[in-house]
């Protein structure tokens, strides 16, 4: 079922919900400048068996407003435009799960929303914390000095935006997809060529977005809060990560109260379908509709137990 809601004068975004209306509630968070979309429907399906599932495009993706020129926003607004989808659809706490800038601001909604979150899965992202990172020898290391994106994924990012045509444009999405899928899985590019080209034609047109990349990043640290949270966060460690690679999910772990790590063999920054299975059945344990999640239960670490 598709929606729109009104998060700001002028700006609608757009949502859709899958699964039973009486289902736990659980909120799919997409990364920057990606639409709702970008969550795989193997996955949407999977998890929407056991979950009212919600994804929902970002200001300037897919369906919603595109206005960032006539209306700049912060990236913490971004986060703000999720507590709206829920109040929009009558929910009011939800499991959420976020990918890389969506894991950000989920991060940002542990700590300015608890009392809206049931749990929080993050994907692919990095703290939003000035703690250091303990290593299992003990040395500290600042959250600065972590290991950075792979100089692939910022040659494509340095890169100007410029009109391409539509099949160019194509090009452009999947030879981006590559760079962030990693070394450790084959790489389906006519996949991903289907997954843009659904997305081109749900958006109207294929022309892509730099506002995420604009909008005011400031006052987005959370260390206390995180550091003190009660919801309960599982972090996804994915070892073939070029944009937060190891130990970035372990530092998550640390900085964030309770929070434990899953590993999930030879994922990227990426959700190619090899991935969707060991996915979906962490975030069904950690939202508690797997009692026994399989092989995956082995692969569930404390945070001081990762390197």
């Amino acid at each position: 079922m598709d929606h729109f809601i009104d998060a700001a004068p002028g700006v609608r975004l757009w949502a859709e919900e899958r699964g039973s209306a009486d289902a736990p509630p659980l909120l799919l968070i997409m990364g920057a400048q990606t639409s709702g979309l970008g969550w795989p429907d193997e996955l949407v399906d999977a998890l929407a068996s056991h979950h009212r599932v919600i994804r929902y495009d970002h200001r300037d993706t897919g369906r919603s407003t595109w206005a960032f020129d006539r209306q700049p926003y912060a990236v913490t607004d971004l986060a703000e435009d999720a507590i709206t989808v829920l109040d929009g659809l009558g929910i009011d706490r939800a499991h959420v799960v976020g990918m890389s800038l969506g894991g950000m601001l989920t991060q940002l909604l542990i700590a300015d929303h608890p009392d809206r979150l049931l749990s929080a899965t993050l994907i692919g992202t990095c703290a939003l914390s000035t703690t250091p990172y303990v290593r299992p020898d003990g040395a500290r290391v600042p959250s600065g000095e972590l290991p950075g994106i792979a100089p692939q994924v910022l040659e494509i990012w340095a890169r100007p935006a410029e009109e391409r045509g539509p099949e160019g444009e194509l090009d452009a999405r999947v030879a981006h997809w590559r760079a962030l899928a990693g070394e450790q899985l084959p790489f389906d590019a006519e996949g991903a060529r289907a997954l843009e080209r659904r997305i081109i034609e749900h958006t109207g047109h294929h022309a892509s977005s730099t506002a995420h990349a604009c909008a005011d990043s400031s006052g987005m640290l959370r260390t206390e809060e995180l550091a003190r949270t009660e919801v309960p966060t599982l972090v996804i460690s994915a070892p073939a990560e070029p944009v937060f690679p190891p130990p970035h999910p372990q530092h998550l772990a640390q900085v964030i109260r309770g929070a434990r790590t899953v590993e999930i063999p030879g994922m990227g920054h990426a959700l190619p379908r090899e991935v969707l299975a060991p996915l979906t059945a962490a975030v069904l344990e950690h939202t508690g509709i797997l009692d026994h999640p399989g092989i995956l239960a082995s692969r569930i670490t404390a945070p001081d137990a990762e390197g």
